[in-house]
């Protein structure tokens, strides 16, 4: 059933009642104040977070224009993981099932074929066991391994969740590292972000970082995955579709010398405020934002040192892993492209080994800019790494009914399941 229009008249209604605080002149003037006179360094608790790794700039290129140039990395490799989503049972078991894939340009059909799968499992019944080694299936093209996390039923779900993934992809990216020969895009974080978050969000959460080994060997993985890429000089990025830091956000609302309110609910809000390019122009109801959209624009290189980005920094010891580089060849540096044909901000990260030097630095900068100008949007090797390593709908559902009848059990189910079908 659709809203009558006397319903949807009255809920539009309410939007009367509140009042959005500063227009938008204002907060576009704020956001090129934040620009101008906090981000060259961002210091918090007398800390530098944010600093530039150049000069501190916004830029702007044309769509058609870099579309056309020559890449400036012959081939490209990506890499994805995807999973069927935590899912619990009767039983008591709490299961998430990962599948990591590389694709290439040109395309490589045996890389292609090749896949690394880990499943989590969560139990509160401790006689439960699972044997961890890795085996083969496919030929030997694909490798395979059951995981058993900790008892944390009040985490039992995010953490099978991380674990599987992030295992899944840096296990995958680590084998076939010699096959990229000239750069690795990462669909998503160059570390695993949502494990890091884990150190400020529960005590428990912190404690599992520190004294259980299997996230720490994650971790280790992605530290050994920058190791064996510095090592070999090809470069590697992480492409995040949905940035959600709030690094400058934070810092900023906890700084008393801002004496304005910081209006943005992430970073990702304040950079398209920064890079947006247009201008108001007369409209029927006085005046209305028109946006360029025929240039990419995107800011410098910045070093990161604040939130979830803090552990691999010089001030970080990486929980306890071991770096045989120098600390600061670990840090997350990142660059925002803004799209303005899909009003979209996009995320670039690399460590700080490949962005130091300035022709690297632009080159990954170029090539991006140019993936984003052609795919409109994500790089076309990003999406296809997602489409090899994505666990379909259908598929899931199999998945799931095959584990029913190998434990011999059902899934717990609610209303939102059979109301969405899931």
């Amino acid at each position: 059933m659709t809203l009558d229009p006397v319903h949807f008249d009255g809920i539009a209604q309410l939007a009367r009642r509140i009042d959005h605080g500063a227009d938008e002149r204002d907060r576009r003037a704020f956001a090129e104040t934040v620009w101008a006179e906090f981000l060259d360094p961002l210091r918090s608790d007398g800390r530098t977070v944010l600093e530039p790794v150049d000069e501190q700039s916004r830029r702007v290129v044309d769509c058609e224009e870099i579309a056309l140039c020559e890449p400036e990395f012959p081939t490209e490799h990506g890499l994805d993981a995807g999973t069927i989503n935590p899912t619990t049972f009767k039983n008591g078991l709490v299961i998430d099932i990962a599948q990591a894939a590389m694709s290439s340009t040109p395309s490589d059909l045996e890389l292609h074929r090749s896949r690394t799968t880990v499943m989590t499992v969560h139990s509160n019944d401790e006689t439960m066991t699972v044997d961890e080694t890795w085996g083969k299936f496919d030929e030997g093209y694909s490798r395979s391994r059951a995981v058993k996390v900790p008892q944390l039923p009040r985490f039992a779900e995010g953490v099978v969740h991380a674990l599987a993934l992030y295992l899944a992809e840096s296990r995958h990216a680590l084998d076939h590292a010699e096959d990229v020969t000239d750069l690795l895009v990462l669909d998503g974080p160059l570390y695993p972000r949502g494990l890091l978050r884990w150190t400020d969000q529960h005590p428990d959460l912190a404690d599992l970082l520190l004294e259980d080994p299997r996230p720490t060997t994650v971790l280790e993985n992605y530290v050994r995955l920058v190791e064996e890429f510095v090592d070999r000089d090809v470069p590697l990025v992480g492409f995040v579709k949905n940035p959600a830091t709030r690094v400058v956000t934070r810092t900023l609302k906890s700084d008393r010398s801002v004496d304005v309110s910081v209006p943005w609910a992430d970073d990702t809000a304040m950079f398209t405020r920064l890079l947006e390019r247009g201008e108001y122009v007369d409209d029927v109801d006085g005046e209305r934002w028109e946006r360029e959209t025929s240039t990419l624009s995107y800011t410098n290189w910045f070093r990161s040192r604040g939130g979830v980005d803090r552990p691999l920094s010089i001030e970080g010891d990486a929980l306890g892993v071991d770096r045989r580089l120098e600390p600061a060849a670990y840090e997350v540096t990142f660059f925002v492209v803004y799209d303005p044909r899909d009003d979209l901000v996009y995320r670039i990260e690399a460590p700080y080994a490949f962005t130091r030097d300035p022709e690297v630095r632009e080159r990954l900068t170029r090539q991006v800019l140019q993936d984003v100008a052609v795919a409109h949007g994500p790089p076309t090797i990003v999406a296809k790494a997602d489409e090899l390593a994505r666990i379909g709908r259908s598929e899931k559902r199999s998945l799931r009914e095959t584990l029913e009848t190998q434990f011999e059990t059902s899934q717990r189910r609610n209303y939102d399941d059979l109301r969405w079908d899931v």
